[in-house]
This record gives C-alpha cells, sequence and structure tokens, in this order.
C-alpha cells in the first residue's frame, strides 16, 4: 500500500535560514497603526509607551527578527522630518491613500517611536524611504540622524533632544519603493539611474548598511533583468533586491468554493516561480550570488471591508484557515530556499492585508496566521535540511493546468538547529481530506522527545473574530518518536514537527 512520505536528509542543506525570511511590514495605512499597533499613551486601552501592550507582548513571543516601515506607497510621500519632535507639534499631512479612505496622517508615530517599538519587540527596523519626490540628501539626513554616534553631529544632537541620545543603528534601507508603479511610474533603467544616485550619496556615510534596490512587481523577470543590467554598466552590484506578491481575489476571505481554495494555493505556490526565475535572471550579473532577494511584501490581498472595521479600515480583512496555509507553504518555499532569499515581509501586521493581528478600541485579537508564525520560529537561524516529499500533487482541474509548478499535496521544509533541535514544519494543502505522512531521516534518524503542535479548524473558513476572538488555535502534543513513525494532518491545517534526541 502507498504511504506518503516526508524524508529529512540529514547530511545535505542549502545553509542557514535567515532569521528575516520571518520578517513583518508595518505600513502607515488603514489601522495598521492608528487604532491598530497605536493606541496613544492617554488610551484607556493598556499601552506601552503608545503602543497596545496585548499586540507588543503578543509580538515579542513569535521572536520578529525584522519590521519594514513606513511604507509600502506611503513613503513616496513621507517627509521623516514631520515624525520628530513634540507630538504637539507634528504636522497632519494628506497621506498617499487619503483619497481611499479620506484619513489624515497625523504623524504621532514617527522615527522615534517606531524605533521604541522595534527596541519593545526585539525586532530591527528595516526603513523604507522615499525616492520619489524627495532629494538624496533628504534620506542621507535621515540615516544620520538616526544612526551618527552621540555627540558627533549636530543631527546627532537633535536625535538626543528629541530622547534618544545613542543611535538606532539601522542596517536596511529600502531606496525607493514599487517604483515601477505608485513610486514614479519608472522604467527599470530610470530606476537604476535614481537609485545610483541615491544610494552613492548615502553610502558616504560611516556604518554597515544594506540598500535594498527596488526590484520587480511579481514575475516582471525583464524589469530584473533591464535593472540589474544598468546598474552593471555602471559597476554595481546591490546588496539585495525586493520582490513584490501578492495572490488574492479567490473568492472572500470567509466565503470561498472548494475551487477558489484550490485556486489562491495555486497563486501563493507560484511563489516558487517568483523566487527562481528573478534569480535566474540576476545570474547573468550576479553569478557569485552576493545579492540577496528581498520578497519584502507578500500574502493574501483579498476584497477588503470582511474585517471587524466593516470597511473603515483601508484593506482590512478576515484570515481564515486558508490564509493560514498559504503562509505556511510561502514559509516552507522561503525555507527551501535560504540560500538565495535573505528577508522576507508578510504584508501587513494589523487591520490590513494577510494579518497577524486584528485590533480596534478594547479588542484584540491574534489572527490563524500568528500561530503560523509562532509554530515556524525555531526554523529561524537554523541549518536548512532537504527533504524528499513523496506525497503526491494536486493537478486541480482545468482551472489550474497553468500553473507552472504543481501544488503539493503536503508542503514541507525541516532544519536543525544549533542545540540539535529538527524541526519540520507541514501543510495539509487538501481543504477536505486528512492524510497520513510517513515522516523519516537519511543520513541519521529522526528519533527522540517530539512536540507535534498542529493548527486545523472543524471549517477551513474559519477565523477569529472579537466576539469568538479563540475560535481557531492551536493544539499540542508530546510522544516518544521513532524513525519512520506516521503523523496524521487533519485536513487543510499547517502542523509543526519538533523532535530533540
Amino acid at each position: 500500500m502507498f504511504m506518503n512520505s516526508i524524508t529529512v536528509l540529514m547530511t545535505q542543506s542549502k545553509g542557514t535560514i535567515n532569521p528575516n525570511i520571518y520578517g513583518h511590514f508595518s505600513e502607515h495605512i488603514g489601522g495598521v497603526f492608528y487604532d491598530g499597533l497605536w493606541v496613544g499613551e492617554d488610551s484607556k486601552v493598556p499601552n506601552i509607551r503608545g503602543f497596545r501592550k496585548a499586540l507588543a507582548e503578543s509580538f515579542a513571543k513569535i521572536h520578529p527578527p525584522v519590521l519594514r516601515w513606513p511604507g509600502g506607497c506611503f513613503a513616496e510621500t513621507y517627509d521623516w522630518r514631520d515624525g520628530i519632535g513634540p507630538h504637539d507639534r507634528r504636522p497632519r499631512r494628506i497621506n498617499w491613500w487619503y483619497n481611499n479612505d479620506h484619513r489624515v496622517e497625523p504623524n504621532q508615530v514617527g522615527t522615534h517611536e517606531f524605533m521604541d517599538f522595534c527596541r519593545m519587540v526585539g525586532a530591527q527596523p528595516y526603513v523604507a524611504a522615499n525616492m520619489t519626490s524627495v532629494t538624496p540628501l533628504h534620506i542621507r539626513n535621515w540615516i544620520e540622524y538616526c544612526n551618527a554616534p552621540a555627540g558627533l553631529t549636530t543631527l546627532a544632537d537633535e536625535r538626543a533632544a528629541n530622547g534618544d541620545a545613542e543611535p538606532f543603528g539601522v542596517k536596511y534601507w529600502g531606496i525607493g519603493n514599487e517604483n515601477w508603479g505608485g513610486g514614479g511610474r519608472m522604467t527599470a533603467e530610470m530606476c537604476a539611474r535614481e537609485y545610483l544616485r541615491f544610494m552613492t550619496v548615502c553610502e558616504s556615510l560611516p556604518g554597515d548598511m544594506t540598500f535594498v534596490a527596488c526590484g520587480a512587481n511579481a514575475h516582471d523577470v525583464a524589469w530584473t533583468r533591464a535593472l540589474m543590467a544598468a546598474l552593471a554598466e555602471k559597476g554595481h552590484r546591490p546588496k539585495a533586491l525586493s520582490v513584490h506578491y501578492y495572490c488574492g481575489t479567490a473568492g472572500a476571505p470567509q466565503d470561498f468554493t472548494e475551487d477558489q481554495w484550490y485556486q489562491l494555493l495555486h497563486q501563493a505556490n507560484y511563489m516558487q516561480n517568483i523566487v527562481d526565475d528573478h534569480r535566474a535572471a540576476m545570474d547573468g550579473f550576479d553569478p557569485e550570488r552576493k545579492t540577496a532577494i528581498f520578497v519584502d511584501e507578500w500574502g493574501c490581498w483579498h476584497r477588503d471591508g470582511s474585517g471587524p472595521s466593516r470597511g473603515y479600515n483601508l484593506f482590512e480583512q478576515q484570515s481564515s484557515m486558508r490564509d493560514a496555509v498559504v503562509a505556511a507553504l510561502t514559509l516552507n518555499i522561503f525555507n527551501n530556499r535560504c540560500d538565495v532569499v535573505g528577508m522576507a515581509n508578510v504584508a501587513q501586521l494589523c487591520n490590513n492585508l494577510h494579518s497577524l493581528y486584528l485590533a480596534g478600541g478594547e479588542h484584540f485579537v491574534e489572527t490563524p496566521n500568528y500561530f503560523v508564525y509562532d509554530m515556524f520560529k525555531t526554523h529561524q537561524g537554523a541549518r536548512q535540511l532537504e527533504v524528499v516529499n513523496d506525497c503526491g500533487e494536486f493537478g486541480g482541474g482545468e482551472a489550474f493546468r497553468k500553473a507552472a509548478k504543481p501544488l503539493p499535496r503536503v508542503s514541507a521544509s525541516a532544519s536543525q538547529a544549533e542545540d540539535g533541535l529538527i524541526t519540520v514544519t507541514l501543510a495539509n494543502t487538501s481543504m477536505t481530506e486528512p492524510v497520513e505522512v510517513k515522516l523519516s531521516g537519511h543520513g541519521g534518524l529522526l528519533t527522540g522527545r517530539a512536540e507535534i503542535v498542529t493548527l486545523a479548524a472543524d471549517d477551513p473558513h474559519a477565523c477569529n473574530t472579537f466576539e469568538n476572538p479563540k475560535a481557531v488555535q492551536p493544539t499540542a502534543s508530546e510522544l516518544d518518536f521513532s524513525d519512520g513513525g506516521v503523523i496524521t494532518l487533519p485536513a487543510a491545517s499547517v502542523t509543526a514537527v519538533r523532535i530533540r534526541g
């Protein structure tokens, strides 16, 4: 009788899984900050220096490595000076998203508040800087303001006067965002020229910084090829190149058919093509693969209005078990390509697309996406292990035959931490059928005390709401696991197996 199997190759690895693959994104859009992350110091909602206490404490538990801010498209009209100094003197601005929701940016969260939040949760800041509507000197001054040693320059003194004498030490700086679209509607050649102009001015500052060039929208490999060629012509290879990819529009977040379940998962699985094909285009100009791919925006983009604000928070959506399986499938793809993916940032953290949290007033809830990140966190910084996946694939019928790579019946990745802990993460992509999987090692045994954590629900449409915040919760068990043991993956589920020999 055929048995589905996952074999972990204990001696074959593509390297270390960069913790930054488990990064996050927080844009000033809709309710991400107001009143999601930020409620204000005078709020009746329990807070830590203005940030929602329950959210900050929950976020810290999943060890967020990096948090991208303040955009997204918001960055393209953002002036960092609007967000420093006394709160009551900060200007209110018509922001990038005003024509969508008619909400004004109050600038209550600026550089100091964001850096405080990063310290609060243990994340590195990743600043997406404006390359569209300001000068290179404007961004250079922001970098100096953030990173100059205490007392060295007037900008460092200004930072100290605003409450932080010590530098923030921001390593990651995105130079531009979506310059093929809202960030100036540039050609790849124009983007390369502008990036070089900004980066050349900014790199004269001291410090170990990674400047991220704006890469392609989804599968636009021609953009990547043209950008890398234009940069190579000037003798430059960026340390990182961003790529954005969203999947969605396959039914509503809580109202989708079985066909739409598979349609969305096939779209999510296309992330393999996104990474592989962009990397192949980059190889012609970067054969040593010194330029990392940062997938610094990704996730499910459904129709908005399904979240608890009922459309008040722009792009806010509910997240069901379908979104959790997409998250697990995508993170497994990144783990298995850890040699080329240096960072990934799910969009977005709260009250928006593919969010980990929904919040408003006194209400706060962790979505199923949150639990996936909690289950996968032991992959961070661990040595990736190759897997042989013999669980079959979904053809999916006529609607899905254009998918470039088949959807696996079971998505899988594995790693081993320095202390020997082995983590295997699995997602059953079938909406209706459970699957039994034999789990084995090759070149070593998967034997020892095991913790098995499973995220599943009786209904794959299930989600957590303010009225029922615990509808979807992981369950955990411990047992003595022997190599070749069989585990059952419920339909539409995510499972993490952690084995300590």
